[in-house]
């Protein structure tokens, strides 16, 4: 079988019959026998998926990260598609082999590779101490860093959940910092944006990637902030980095989930931790936000599915026409806080 159908194309009444990756299996008991909860994914998305009585039975062993021709039928089930599956067959470790794993990887936008460049360009641009520029580069172009930096998801499902994710996510957030320092004069620019672009390096070790993309014993047990300043610490010592800015930095990557019930060490404690945290939130639920759209045209309204992350249902609301017809400029935008000569990276 061959991959014929997208998750993105599934409506519920329609008929299923393809290739997808089981993201996630757990056997569950129901009141007419043991039925198999199932996540399937391609490169276009997710869905829910069940195998029920008897047929689950036929199904001794479903394992998350395989390959598998399902056959079913897609089915609405309390206002979420669901496939409810009525054959599955894994691939073997050939098929698997043979198969364009591209179909099952999601994709960011931008190729991880021009990422990094781009990272590298802003490490030389920004960073005109000196330790601080060779302590982010020396991280950039470790080379058992870089391989894993250029596939890394910046999360197993939530936001950014993609091959390259994690630089996405963690360029973003750096450039939000450098706008953010850009408004806020009084914040070490150059601490914060070191911050911001390594917050998150630790998911590197934390998450396996590939086509499972799983939990490793490591992330399970240490979690990505304390593995992150593990494979940082070696960098910060060689650069030679002042052990004020270190302790600095080191707080920023502990304190950037914002609160002890985030999985916190440490709350925010100064201007730059609290900067990070709030980038970071805003970056991750934005990222989820654009996904949930991505579908919907510019300029049309539209609900999402209830998200139990965030615990609520999102709206896209339409939007403001870009150009009134009114015959008159626009107001020219005020100058913001600082003087034009302390704003050299003013967006």
């Amino acid at each position: 079988m061959e991959k014929t159908q997208w998750i993105r194309d599934i409506d519920a009444g329609d008929d299923v019959r393809s290739l997808f990756l089981v993201s996630a299996a757990s056997q569950l008991q129901a009141k007419n026998g043991p039925f198999w909860k199932l996540e399937l994914k391609d490169a276009s998305g997710c869905l829910e998926a069940r195998i029920w009585s008897p047929a689950s039975q036929s199904c001794p062993d479903v394992r998350a990260g395989s390959l598998a021709e399902v056959e079913g039928r897609a089915e609405s089930y309390r206002d979420q598609l669901q496939i409810n599956v009525g054959r599955l067959r894994l691939l073997t470790a050939e098929e698997t082999e043979q198969a364009d794993l591209a179909a099952f990887l999601p994709a960011g936008d931008r190729p991880a590779a021009d990422l990094l460049e781009e990272a590298e360009a802003l490490c030389r641009r920004e960073l005109t101490h000196k330790p601080w520029r060779a302590f982010a580069l020396a991280v950039l172009g470790d080379p058992e860093i870089r391989p894993r930096l250029l596939t890394a998801t910046a999360a197993k499902g939530v936001h950014h959940a993609w091959v390259g994710g994690l630089l996405e996510h963690s360029l973003s957030v750096a450039t939000l910092c450098l706008r953010l320092c850009d408004h806020y004069p009084e914040l070490d620019r150059q601490t914060l944006f070191t911050g911001a672009l390594f917050h998150d390096i630790g998911k590197i070790a934390e998450l396996s990637g590939g086509l499972a993309n799983d939990y490793t014993d490591e992330g399970r047990l240490v979690g990505h902030i304390n593995l992150g300043l593990e494979l940082l610490a070696p960098h910060l010592k060689k650069a030679r980095v002042e052990p004020e800015l270190a302790l600095h930095f080191r707080h920023l990557v502990l304190s950037h989930h914002g609160l002890y019930e985030y999985g916190s060490p440490r709350l925010p404690q100064t201007a730059e931790a609290l900067a990070l945290h709030y980038a970071d939130n805003l970056d991750a639920k934005l990222a989820q936000t654009r996904a949930l759209f991505r579908d919907v045209n510019e300029g049309e309204s539209a609900w999402s599915p209830y998200q139990r992350t965030l615990d609520r249902a999102l709206y896209q609301a339409p939007r403001t026409p870009r150009r009134e017809k009114t015959g008159r400029n626009p107001p020219r935008p005020a100058t913001i806080n600082a003087p034009c000569s302390d704003r050299r990276h003013s967006t």
